[in-house]
């Protein structure tokens, strides 16, 4: 096999312009035959740094697929790397059209032939959704990976109408990553003025997020939800159970009408070839197929694999991270057909049983309800995964089964109806359902949110009238996981989330009367398994460690004020690069604080630091973020400090106030 494999040639910087004159960077792995034998290009579209941020996922991938007949283009996005111009925001048109310009430019090479792939995971699989909904002739297919279909339902900004504090993490992440500078070895001279024309035109993201509460024109843009006939191109959708997008392989698969497949397995916000929790995938070769078969022509039985397989994890203890986690792969065929539901209700004595019984449950949940979720999206070095419930559970009102009779493989998403009144104008709910073992410990399977004046949807806010009794449905993330037979089911019930969620501005009573549990289980057995090859890969990223990464996650409590705060501290270390000699590190600090008992003095804040050098040249950005509310208000910092050689150059500051809208 190796001694078919092609010679290569790699490219650090081709120069990819745009009709407005924008000079886009690109990377490139080039069979060295592929002037005289055009092949197809693959693209991935990215703002992450192609010289430094990618680079280790990047050197695995893509030269192993241009050693197999492929042109791989790596781009830095417009204002970001060693690209011109300035970012607008994430998934702008203006991205969009240059990934649409870009994708016309390769097909029209002399080393292409005119088919063009594009693949990407989080925001590469975000925008290879939205590229191929604009249908660009030349993309035949695409592979997306950790991303999603509707980007207020279910990205980092909302969820169920519910402001996450990702909105602000990950703003705060963007903040520092746009602002750096680009590398000289590549722009020549004149990157000063790229790196000062881009800080000065730097946004600060949280903002423009938090003006769009409701799910409005700003959201539906790029949400390919609107539309899927929109996609042609044939889809590879990949997921994982801990990561943030586990709904998003499901309703492609589901409503897609263009080819379709889809893969989901235990693992985290990584690329399944080197992702955790194991088992691993060989995703490269079947990344390979889906591009023979659709770029290159060749039948590779694309057509005869499952339309969705899906990791069956087996139920275990509750841990914050796992090296792996035991199951089985399962598929499915015309998803979500052939599925059975079964239907629990909440009783009375916090009893989770079959048959219907009034209740009366009142929840109002301490603030501190939620320090055992892990992160929102498990993506950096762990331990960030949901640990113990117990502690959430005893701040909760909890419906607990019986011991189940049988093994109970829950594939789908369940979704609990309740009936409810409450007595304040804004509320929300979040909802757990666990795995709870015989010794008490409380595995989480899944969850779901609701802010309760977007009950009736998510285009307007619907505030509540006290004390009216009103009917919700709240639906849980995908899933497939297995209880043991003698385990439990436990449906837990809270009025906060934090810190996953940003608390309302006062603290409600709910009152439950009623409650409806809808579970899809599936019947499973080892003759529908599904098998990969191990994973394979191209070499590793030949670096130099100056500093090792290290990570650091605390939960402080205050005994003067009663506050509570979860510090994260993520070092990513620093390292030279051994071929281009760019040094790059990072470091990611947060810090989330709230009161049991005060919703306002809730406050989040982060700090990062970037740094590049090479020989005697030097600069770094520190970057610092703030949030805090009161009832009518969210307030925002920013504050942005770029240094060239220790000497301060350029800094700004940033203040925002805004409306609350019933969250």
């Amino acid at each position: 096999m190796m001694s078919n494999l092609k010679v290569i040639t790699e490219i650090p910087d081709m120069a990819i312009m745009m009709p407005d004159g924008c000079r886009l960077s690109a990377r490139v792995w080039m069979p060295q035959d592929s002037i005289e034998t055009p092949v197809p290009a693959i693209l991935e579209f990215l703002p992450y740094r192609k010289r430094d941020g990618t680079t280790a996922r990047d050197s695995l991938t893509h030269p192993y697929f241009s050693k197999r007949g492929y042109v791989c283009v790596r781009v830095d996005m417009r204002g970001n790397g060693d690209s011109d111009g300035l970012m607008e925001d994430e998934y702008s048109q203006q991205e969009l059209d240059d990934a649409v310009s870009t994708i016309h430019w390769l097909s029209a090479q002399p080393w292409c032939n005119g088919a063009v792939g594009m693949m990407g995971i989080s925001w590469g699989g975000f925008n290879a959704l939205q590229v191929a909904a604009l249908q660009p002739s030349p993309l035949k297919a695409i592979i997306t990976l950790c991303s999603t279909v509707d980007r207020f339902a279910d990205d980092i900004h909302y969820k169920g109408g519910c402001l996450l504090n990702e909105n602000l993490g990950w703003g705060a992440t963007m903040w520092a990553y746009s602002s750096r500078s680009p590398d000289p070895a590549i722009v020549g001279e004149k990157w000063r003025q790229i790196w000062i024309d881009r800080l000065t035109a730097q946004q600060f993201l949280p903002s423009v997020w938090l003006r769009h509460q409701n799910r409005d024109a700003y959201w539906q843009h790029g949400s390919v939800c609107e539309n899927y006939e929109s996609i042609t191109a044939a889809t590879l959708a990949i997921g994982g159970w801990g990561d943030a997008y586990k709904n998003t392989v499901s309703h492609l698969v589901r409503n897609l009408t263009a080819p379709v497949k889809g893969i989901v397995g235990p693992w985290v916000h990584k690329y399944p070839h080197f992702a955790v929790p194991e088992p691993r995938i060989g995703f490269l070769q079947e990344a390979l197929r889906w591009w023979d078969h659709w770029l290159k022509d060749i039948d590779c039985g694309i057509k005869n694999d499952p339309d969705y397989t899906a990791y069956l994890m087996h139920g275990v203890r509750p841990k914050t991270w796992y090296d792996e986690r035991k199951g089985h792969w399962i598929v499915e065929n015309n998803w979500p057909e052939g599925l059975k539901n079964q239907i629990w209700h909440l009783q009375r004595d916090d009893k989770l049983g079959m048959e219907s019984e009034q209740i009366q449950r009142s929840i109002i949940s301490p603030q501190i309800c939620g320090l055992s979720a892990g992160e929102y999206c498990a993506i950096w070095l762990g331990p960030e995964m949901p640990g113990d419930q117990r502690i959430d559970d005893a701040l909760s009102a909890c419906f607990t089964s019986t011991a189940l009779q049988q093994d109970t493989d829950i594939v789908g998403a369940p979704t609990l109806k309740l009936s409810l009144s409450a007595d304040r104008p804004a509320a929300q709910l979040a909802i757990r359902l666990n795995h709870v073992h015989p010794d008490g410990a409380s595995t989480r399977i899944t969850y779901g949110v609701l802010n309760l004046a977007h009950r009736n949807g998510h285009s307007t806010a619907d505030p509540l009238i006290k004390d009216e009794l009103i009917n919700i449905t709240i639906t849980l993330d995908q899933i497939a996981y297995r209880v043991p037979k003698g385990h439990h089911l436990r449906i837990a019930i809270s009025s906060n989330y934090w810190p996953l969620l940003w608390p309302m501005p006062e603290a409600a009573v709910i009152n439950i009367t009623g409650g409806q549990l809808d579970i899809p289980l599936r019947p499973s057995g080892s003759k529908d398994e599904r098998y990969f090859l191990d994973p394979e890969s191209d070499a590793p990223w030949e670096i130099e460690t100056i500093r090792s990464a290290q990570n650091s996650r605390k939960q402080i409590s205050d005994q003067t004020t009663g506050e509570v705060t979860i510090e994260i501290i993520d070092d990513f270390g620093s390292a030279r690069d051994c071929d281009h000699g760019l040094v790059s590190g990072s470091v990611a600090r947060e810090w989330w604080t709230i009161h049991p008992e005060d919703p306002l003095c809730a406050s989040a804040k982060t700090h990062w630091t970037t740094e590049n050098s090479r020989d005697a040249w030097s600069v770094r950005t520190e970057t610092y973020t703030t949030m805090t509310a009161d009832a009518k208000n969210f307030y925002l910092t920013a504050r942005l400090e770029a240094y060239e050689d220790e000497v301060l150059i350029y800094q700004k500051d940033l203040e925002d106030c805004i409306p609350r809208d019933f969250r």
